[in-house]
């Protein structure tokens, strides 16, 4: 019996990228924020999403705690659950791109491979921006309790103790908040969007 996916037909649609583009003044674009947990990831994604709509940007940051509450419910922190976990995020977030919009994504992604498939999903819209940060900085900063759980050994899997984190080869941009304020960090995110993403 053939499976469903033999049965799909694309479809194509009649509004071409370039005409999204001009119409929102800028190109889409997937910001995928990688990095250990407590970098700095989701406060500088929403910090983004912020300076960016108040630039006119059709903006939408994802993060990975909403959505393991809702989409990704259904996955754990396995090896398998989180390669899974990036692939439907990697999908949704090309969507958002091919709907013309910027998308910030502030994920751990500790494996290359599955930033690679999330790439593959957005193709040229895909700029990894690496949240760089210690371990050692991470820990002490700990908002969420969850370093001091995984070293008590009641949080299995923890990126950072337990288990790996691959570091991007060659991202697009690297914020190093181990020295860098809130608000540097923001300022040069916003500086390379205005480089590479906004029309004049």
């Amino acid at each position: 019996m053939p499976s469903a996916s033999e049965n799909l037909v694309p479809v194509e649609h009649r509004i071409a990228a370039d005409q999204r583009h001009l119409r929102n003044r800028h190109r889409s674009a997937v910001l995928w924020f990688t990095g250990l947990p407590g970098s700095g990831k989701s406060t500088l994604a929403l910090g983004l999403e912020q300076r960016l709509f108040e630039l006119g940007a059709q903006v939408y940051s994802l993060d990975g705690d909403n959505i393991r509450r809702g989409l990704n419910s259904d996955l754990g922190f396995s090896h398998e659950d989180r390669t899974e976990n990036i692939r439907r995020i990697g999908e949704i977030a090309a969507l958002f791109a091919d709907a013309g919009l910027m998308v910030v994504t502030a994920f751990i992604s500790p494996y290359r491979r599955d930033r690679e498939t999330a790439h593959a999903a957005a193709g040229n819209a895909f700029h990894e921006i690496y949240i760089k940060a210690s371990v050692e900085v991470c820990e002490r900063r700990d908002p969420k309790g969850h370093y001091a759980l995984a070293r008590a050994g009641k949080l299995p899997d923890f990126t950072g103790v337990s288990a790996p984190y691959e570091a991007p080869e060659n991202p697009a941009l690297t914020i190093d908040t181990d020295r860098l304020s809130i608000e540097e960090s923001l300022d040069l995110l916003v500086a390379f969007v205005r480089a590479h993403l906004l029309l004049t």
